[in-house]
Formats: structure tokens, C-alpha cells, sequence
């Protein structure tokens, strides 16, 4: 059969309200971005004309503007899930007006295959190539796709001409067994191949083609400042020292890092760091903090699921494809989150908390326990199963009228069981093998805001005798009520409840 080329304004017309739709991309990188343009102008339309037009969303992780920006604009989302950083999109969620279910990201393909969210009616899959053979090479990421153009029912490609069908090779296709035949994920090493270096399907499924040329919609981070500094040589420092004490290998071992400034910071600090020998990252997402390691010969392989870089990095790795190919993998995001294959390498993960309280406890996604901020990511399927799990975030925000550590986060999704170590500017707290109150005081000594320190000491003491965990539960949540009550947590004053 010949490829259905058509423009996008066609393809968007066989996607039809109350059908659930599957996106490639993971983060910007590899996101859909001419169909969904066109599919929020034909929303529109049909809400002028005063008919519904409401569709589901599967993606990989957060997308484009082209694709969460112009489809929440455009009032045309049912649901989404399971990650999600556009603003005007959030304020949708935040409002109830999208239905949004914030999931791990291994588990999402999944749970598609289980059918726990309902079928795929149409895949929109970016391509770097395309063969009349149904073979799919794709772009900057991996995300669901290989689980989405399966069960879909139909198939549309956006022929991206801005990634050279060159790239072929540069993914490894792989998708898991479903219990009760599943088998073990024969990843070994970070390097290891297991899967096509294309995507597979039914031709006659491919319903339409839209070529385009359009660039990946990332944008770069907040430059590194000081306080992001002091807390990736804070991280440095402290991995270099375990190494020095024989906890973590001479060798050292893979790691995965989060997204933003703050990873930023803790990669170059790790690169600059003369203690911390060469090493691998096996990872979501590569930044343009791990090009520049990679191209120090620092860091020697990465796999992850996206390359989300900037688009003048990306534009290098392509003009270099035979030395950045070697060094580099994108995988399924089931696999490159896996919990099996996270223990088994023995990964280092660093991921950037929203919320700390004084027990180790992590708040990732939710603002004073109520709004929604991006969603828990993969930083779950890292942290769990790590083999030494640390979070890093600023000790303070909003000019210091907020702690980020509190006696009780507002929202947890991460215990205490799971978080080893938690980083700030100020210091670092080693919570492996203390109790509560050893946890309290390593967190409130080493990395509490000195405008803070005083405060929560005196929580600790509130409730007037010895506990196993000491929580005044009429003052818990006090810190976070003096923020909404006058806008600066620092006029805390504790009270107990009857007292």
C-alpha cells in the first residue's frame, strides 16, 4: 500500500469527540504538533456551532504547547494522564474542569495493555521515517508509543523532517509481556540492546501522514544560581565521600537524575568533581547537562526515554550522529523506569522535591496538599527501588516565605521507608539506619533555613513528652495554615489543641 499523505486539518477530522487519543512524545521532545493544532481549531469550530468536542489523552510525560497548550485552550480535553507541566492546562486541572490521573510512569503502557482506561481509538505518532511496510522510525523520544500504536485502532503519523530518518538505531523498541507469561526484562547493563530500532505495526492501520518541519518545544532551564550550586556540590561531595568510605563502589554507578536547574546543578557539580570517576546515566530524561558531560568524556552512556534539549543541542547531536550515537539510547518509558531493572543496575537517583518534613517524607506534586503542580513523573519508580535514593530541593521559597521542609508535608508521595539521603543548600541529612527522632534532628540540623531551624526544633518539643515519631497532630499542618493565613510561614506560632 502507498502512505495516506494529507494535511493535517484532513487527519484531524477522523478523530471525533469521545474518542481517546494516544500522543507520542515524552516531555516536548517527540510530541505531535501539527495534528494537535489542527485537531484544537476543529474543537473550536464545533464548540462555535454548539456540539461537543472532548477527547481523552494518553501521552508520554508532559508534551508541547502545540499539543497540552493549544488542546486545553481550546476546552477539548476529557481527561489526561499521566504527567503534565503546561500552565494553562494545569489551571484546568486545578479548576476540575479536566479530569487528571497522575500516574507512575512505567506503569502507564501497562495499564493501557490491562485495559484499566479504556481502548485507543487513534495514535498520533511523530516519525523520523516511515515505510509502506507499517515500520516507524521515531524522533526525539520514546514514551508510550510502541504500547500506543499497538492497541490503537488507527494510526496517524506527523512525518517530522526536522529529524533526519538518520537517527534509526539511536531507540531500542521493546515492550513488556503482560502477567501471567511475563518474563524478566533482559536489560543487564546500561548499555545493553533488547528490542527494534523501529516501531512495527499493521499498515493497512496508518490512516494518515501530515508531514512537517517543526522543531522540538523545548525551552531551556533557569540558569544555575548560587543556591542550586551549593546543593549539586552538596551532592558531589557527599557521593564522593561514599565512595571514599566504600559504600558505593570505586567504580561508582549509574545514575539517574530529575529535570531542570536544579539536576543541572548536580550533573555539572558531579562532572567537575575530580573524586567521582567517569560514569553512566540510565535515566527519563537527557538535558542538555548530559550533551556537555558527554562531550567532556565524563559521562560515557546515557539511556533514557527523550532527549529534551534545547533545540540548538539537539541540531549538534544530529550534525554528530556518529559520535553521539555510540554514547546514547532511548528506550520505552516501561523500560527506562523500570523497577526491576532500576535494582538490578544499582542506580544512584537524585530527584527534586516539592516538600520535605522534618521524617524524610516527600511532597513532589501538590502545593499546600491541594493544587496540582506537574505530576509525581517517574521520580516513584527511581526512588523505591534505588540503590541509594536521594532528593534535593532549595531550603526555602518565594523570598523565604515558605520552608520547603515542614513537620508534616501537605501531600506525600514518597515515605519516609524510601528517601535515604535529602540535600539542600545548607547540608545534607544521611536518613539510612535512624529512627524518627534521629531523622528530625539530622534533617533540622543539617538542612533547615536558619530563619526555620528554631521553629521546628520547637515543634518537636510541642507535645511535652518522648514519642516514636513526635507529631503534635493539632500543629502539624500549622506551618502551611500560617501561609495561607498571612502569606509567610516565619509567623508560625504553635498552639496544642485543648491546651
Amino acid at each position: 500500500m502507498s502512505l495516506p499523505f494529507m494535511s493535517a486539518e484532513e487527519a484531524a477530522k477522523f478523530i471525533k469527540h469521545d474518542y481517546n487519543v494516544a500522543f507520542s512524545g515524552f516531555t516536548p521532545a517527540g510530541s505531535p504538533k501539527e495534528v494537535p493544532t489542527a485537531l484544537a481549531k476543529l474543537a473550536q469550530a464545533e464548540h462555535d456551532a454548539g456540539k461537543p468536542f472532548k477527547i481523552g489523552m494518553f501521552t508520554g510525560a508532559s508534551t508541547g504547547d502545540s499539543l497540552d497548550g493549544a488542546l486545553a485552550r481550546a476546552h477539548a480535553i476529557k481527561f489526561r494522564t499521566p504527567y503534565q507541566s503546561n500552565n494553562d492546562l494545569k489551571n484546568l486541572i486545578n479548576k476540575g474542569e479536566v479530569d487528571y490521573y497522575d500516574m507512575h510512569l512505567s506503569q502507564l503502557a501497562q495499564e493501557m495493555r490491562y485495559n484499566f482506561l479504556g481502548e485507543v481509538d487513534i495514535a498520533i505518532i511523530e516519525a523520523a521515517d516511515v515505510n509502506e511496510k507499517g515500520e516507524i522510525v521515531l524522533t526525539s523520544s520514546v514514551g508510550i508509543s510502541p504500547t500506543a500504536a499497538r492497541l490503537a485502532k488507527k494510526i496517524i503519523i506527523e512525518l517530522n523532517e526536522n529529524h533526519p530518518a538518520a537517527i534509526k538505531g539511536l531507540h531500542d523498541i521493546y515492550e513488556m509481556q503482560d502477567p501471567p507469561i511475563r518474563r524478566a526484562v533482559p536489560v543487564y547493563t546500561v548499555k545493553d540492546l533488547i528490542g527494534s530500532p523501529v516501531i512495527k505495526v499493521e499498515p493497512s492501520k496508518i490512516i494518515a501522514v501530515v508531514k512537517t518541519n517543526r522543531k522540538d518545544e523545548v525551552k531551556a532551564f533557569t540558569p544555575v544560581d548560587a543556591v542550586t550550586a551549593r546543593i549539586g556540590e552538596n551532592v558531589a561531595n557527599f557521593l564522593a565521600n561514599e565512595i571514599k568510605m566504600g559504600r558505593i563502589p570505586a567504580e561508582f554507578l549509574p545514575v539517574q537524575s530529575g529535570v531542570g536547574n536544579i539536576a543541572n546543578a548536580v550533573l555539572g557539580s558531579l562532572g567537575a568533581n575530580k573524586d567521582i570517576p567517569n560514569f553512566m546515566m540510565y535515566t527519563e530524561v537527557v538535558q542538555d547537562a548530559v550533551i556537555e558531560l558527554m562531550e567532556q568524556e565524563r559521562l560515557t552512556f546515557v539511556s533514557g526515554c527523550s532527549l529534551t534539549v534545547t533545540p540548538e543541542v539537539l541540531d549538534k547531536i544530529y550534525k554528530n550522529l556518529n559520535f553521539f550515537k555510540p554514547r546514547m539510547i532511548l528506550r520505552p518509558q516501561e523500560i527506562s523506569n523500570n523497577p526491576e531493572v532500576v535494582r538490578r543496575l544499582g542506580l544512584i537517583t537524585i530527584n527534586t522535591a516539592l516538600e520535605a518534613d522534618i521524617f524524610g517524607n516527600i511532597n513532589s506534586t501538590q502545593v499546600l496538599g491541594t493544587t496540582m503542580m506537574n505530576g509525581i513523573g517517574g521520580s516513584g519508580d527511581f526512588t523505591r527501588n534505588s540503590f541509594l535514593s536521594m532528593f534535593v530541593c532549595p531550603s526555602v521559597a518565594k523570598n523565604g516565605a515558605i520552608s520547603a521542609i515542614v513537620p508534616m508535608v501537605s501531600h506525600m508521595d514518597h515515605s519516609e521507608h524510601s528517601v535515604k539521603v535529602l540535600v539542600t543548600e545548607y547540608g545534607v541529612a544521611d536518613l539510612r539506619g535512624k529512627s524518627p527522632n534521629q531523622r528530625a534532628q539530622a534533617i533540622i540540623e543539617n538542612c533547615v533555613h536558619p530563619e526555620y531551624k528554631q521553629l521546628l526544633w520547637d515543634y518537636t518539643r510541642l507535645c511535652g513528652k518522648k514519642l516514636h515519631t513526635p507529631h503534635t497532630l493539632s500543629a502539624a499542618l500549622a506551618m502551611h495554615c500560617e501561609f495561607l493565613k498571612s502569606g509567610d510561614m516565619r509567623n508560625t506560632q504553635w498552639t496544642v489543641c485543648g491546651k
